[in-house]
């Protein structure tokens, strides 16, 4: 249910409001002043406000005024019996979201206070995305080799640099690309990503750069590649080791000349990316036995970021099960579990192979196996 505020120095709007907004099944608190107001919004969380302007002690624009500098993101809907056009269009530049005239058409108020609404549910939903996006793109822990990583990507973000991260698989190679390219100036352009390794090396070609309608016998309508997809943004070649020597040169010439063409085309088509790429391969051993081109490791490689191994920054486990554990909660909408000290401790002993990734599976695993907490009996038994 919906909870409104209504400021107004008048008794008698106050219940006419408080009567059409609770037929429509709001919840509705009252004020008679300006101040009164203030102290209620900080007091108590509202999803939208409706205020009178001429009041005394605060009239309605000083409330508005103070309850934007709060901060609070809650539309204000503005009413008045002796407000001129002007006061209206003053009202809005300082914020209010709408403004009504008393008498108030039943109508015309209730639409507005929907809408108002549906604003304020929209920018809820949205911050709540944008917590569980930088949630998501976190990186976690406070290891030397963590804090060493974490200050790069302050460093190299805002650039135009490419990028080569170097780590083993679900060491969180993924998630560095994602935070370089968060705090880029490329940000509000794409990120496009493209797993190497898992496409054939006879499709590569087109997945990059696309093909025109009848390059080879299944291409039955023009496709768009990778790189035109990215135009503005970035481009994550993920496990770039795998990548044939035909597809690496046409890269390498991609990225000198900053220009691509379709496969079966002839036409040249520019594109501005920024590149950053990944591997789990040793590059200079791939270089050496003629798998992987010198000149185009020179290109990508101009910043190296390595992601060691969760076995060599065992001190970041109890922050990451912490991070996993909130996160499974939330996912199964239960209440979050414990795990004991001596669990944790146990978990520090185990190799860890499959790093950050089997990390995660292990503690989804104890979330569904133990009881309420995670004893140590539960990581010996249920960990491997």
């Amino acid at each position: 249910m919906a909870r409104l505020l209504v400021i107004d120095d008048e008794k008698s709007i106050r219940l006419t409001l408080r009567d059409i907004l609770e037929y429509e099944k709001y919840e509705v608190d009252e004020a008679k002043d300006g101040e009164e107001g203030l102290a209620m919004v900080e007091k108590n969380e509202y999803d939208a406000i409706l205020c009178d302007i001429k009041m005394p002690k605060m009239d309605g624009t000083q409330f508005l005024e103070k309850f934007i500098e709060s901060g609070k993101d809650v539309p204000v809907i503005m009413i008045s019996a002796h407000a001129t056009i002007e006061t209206a269009v003053d009202c809005t530049k300082k914020g209010a979201y709408d403004f009504i005239q008393k008498p108030p058409d039943l109508n015309r108020l209730l639409l507005t206070v929907r809408n108002a609404l549906d604003r304020s549910h929209l920018v809820q939903e949205t911050k709540t995305l944008r917590k569980k996006i930088t949630k998501t793109f976190e990186i976690l822990g406070e290891s030397e080799a963590i804090t060493r990583i974490k200050k790069t990507i302050d460093k190299v973000a805002p650039t135009e640099a490419r990028v080569m991260i170097t780590g083993p698989n679900g060491s969180g190679k993924e998630l560095v690309a994602k935070w370089i390219h968060a705090k880029s100036a490329r940000a509000n352009g794409p990120l496009v990503e493209v797993n190497c390794a898992a496409i054939p090396g006879e499709l590569i070609e087109s997945e990059l750069f696309g093909h025109e309608k009848g390059a080879f016998t299944s291409a039955i309508k023009q496709r768009i590649g990778k790189f035109e997809m990215a135009n503005g943004g970035t481009l994550f070649l993920d496990e770039i080791g795998d990548m044939s020597l035909s597809a690496q040169a046409k890269v390498l010439r991609a990225l000198q000349e900053q220009k691509i063409t379709r496969v079966g085309g002839d036409k040249e088509i520019k594109v501005d990316v920024r590149i950053i790429a990944a591997t789990n391969k040793d590059l200079k051993k791939e270089i050496a036995e003629n798998r992987f081109r010198e000149d185009l490791y020179h290109r990508i490689s101009v910043i190296l970021i390595h992601v060691p191994p969760l076995s060599e920054r065992l001190e970041d486990i109890p922050i990451l099960v912490e991070h996993f554990l909130k996160e499974i909660a939330a996912e199964y909408g239960t209440a979050q579990k414990k795990i004991e000290p001596k669990a944790i401790e146990y978990l520090k002993t185990l190799p860890w192979t499959g790093n950050i990734r089997e990390l995660k599976n292990v503690v989804e695993r104890l979330v569904i196996m133990s009881d309420k907490t995670i004893t140590l009996n539960d990581a010996k038994n249920f960990a491997r």
